[in-house]
């Protein structure tokens, strides 16, 4: 009688080993998830240590008089980075998300040192091309794994968390800089948090984050798609056809993305130039360079979710009226409290737009293909920041700054108009 459970001799022993699939929630990837929050924080610092000193040292410290002259950083930063996210996601589909989060720090280390030691303008623009690099590999990224990690449920909960940490620290960095400069110059010294948060930046990517395509992977077997036309085999190409153009929902959603940054490129770029001209001081300049990104940082822990509930393009349409609505309050308006007002509201507006955008996205592209998608979207939303800068730097120097600021108000109430027409809703319910 031969006892089934031992080996005989002669027979080879195999030893089945079984990996557990990776879990998709909030819940399950909460330590990942909250990492990567505290990562794109980071990121977000990296832009606000600019945001209030570098249009003011355009001026005080190189000369620069002419408006389009004096944006052409941002016109460098938004061209670069809207590219590099369209690689971004390319990328981290091929090669994996944490080495493109790594490669995007590595490259943040030269920037606030060439801040502080460029002998020229250009050298400030070449910075911000490297700035653009970083941003478009960090952010993308660090957007791609919450969206690989949460699954499909709470998408626009994930975004809010997402962007409420960029921007928030945005903000809080701005104000830093802002109080910094006024104490102690407008170099070098603004520039010392870039350079720590670069260092902890690149720490806690290399030793820290965790990959997370394996759960895209595990997302798109069990994926179900409701449109024959987005399924998973789809080449680059199609997936920038269809995001760009003929996905009605994704089309709307990169249009609406590119505004968007067409009118925060107006106010990092002239914003500041605008409330210096009225006689405020840095500090000043600097609290309401901050209250913008502010409450546009907060209010997306709300809206985030929000979208979760009642649908996409409900926030999306009211949030471009709203910001266009602001916009054209700062033009209209003068003294530092009416402006905190418009910048406020702006925020708001900009808060229910920016993570619904993504959301959508993600709601609609398939998991095979949505880092690719992710990054389409991206690259028409960031080229905003430089078709903003040149239009807002020509309509200022040719007429006057609040012409440019009407102007951008009313393209923002016009990209509303846009998606309440073209856009159906997205949200899985």
């Amino acid at each position: 009688m031969v006892d089934g459970n031992r080996p005989q001799p002669g027979e080879r022993i195999v030893s089945i080993q079984t990996t557990e699939p990776p879990r998709l929630g909030l819940q399950a990837n909460m330590a990942q998830f909250c990492l990567l929050v505290g990562v794109n924080a980071l990121v977000g610092g990296m832009i606000g240590q600019e945001r209030t000193v570098l249009p003011l040292l355009a001026k005080q410290a190189f000369g620069l008089t002419a408006f389009t002259a004096t944006l052409t950083f941002i016109v460098a930063f938004g061209a670069v980075k809207a590219i590099t996210n369209f690689f971004a996601g390319t990328l981290s589909d091929r090669y994996g998300r944490k080495p493109v989060l790594v490669a995007g720090w590595v490259i943040a280390i030269p920037i606030p040192l060439m801040l502080i030691w460029a002998p020229s303008w250009g050298w400030v623009v070449f910075a911000n091309v490297l700035l653009g690099v970083n941003q478009g590999l960090t952010w993308s990224t660090t957007v791609i794994m919450k969206i690989d990690l949460v699954g499909p449920a709470r998408r626009g909960f994930a975004m809010g968390l997402n962007e409420a940490a960029g921007y928030g620290a945005v903000a809080v960095t701005a104000v830093a800089t802002g109080y910094i400069a006024e104490h102690a110059g407008l170099r070098p010294e603004p520039f010392f948090l870039g350079i720590a948060y670069s260092g902890l930046g690149l720490g806690l990517s290399v030793f820290f984050v965790r990959e997370t395509r394996a759960h895209a992977i595990h997302e798109a077997a069990n994926h179900i798609s409701t449109n024959d036309t987005h399924h998973g085999a789809l080449t680059t190409r199609e997936i920038f056809r269809l995001t760009s153009f003929r996905d009605k929902a994704l089309s709307a959603c990169s249009q609406a993305g590119l505004v968007n940054n067409l009118n925060d490129g107006l106010a990092w770029g002239l914003f500041p130039i605008f409330f210096a001209g009225a006689g405020l001081s840095i500090v000043r300049i600097g609290v309401l360079a901050a209250l913008y990104p502010a409450v546009w940082g907060l209010g997306q822990l709300y809206t985030g979710g929000l979208s979760d509930r009642i649908g996409r393009k409900p926030l999306i349409v009211a949030g471009m009226l709203t910001q266009g609505a602001a916009i054209a309050w700062i033009a209209a308006t003068s003294g530092f409290i009416a402006w905190a007002a418009g910048a406020m509201v702006l925020g708001a507006g900009t808060a229910m737009v920016y993570p619904t955008l993504l959301a959508a996205i993600g709601d609609v592209a398939h998991p095979s293909w949505r880092a690719r998608s992710v990054g389409v979207y991206r690259l028409w939303r960031d080229s905003g920041f430089a078709i903003g800068a040149l239009l807002a730097g020509i309509l200022a120097d040719l007429i006057s700054i609040p012409a440019a600021i009407y102007a951008v108000a009313a393209l923002t109430a016009a990209s509303g108009l846009v998606v309440a027409v073209r856009m159906y809703e997205t949200h899985p319910r």
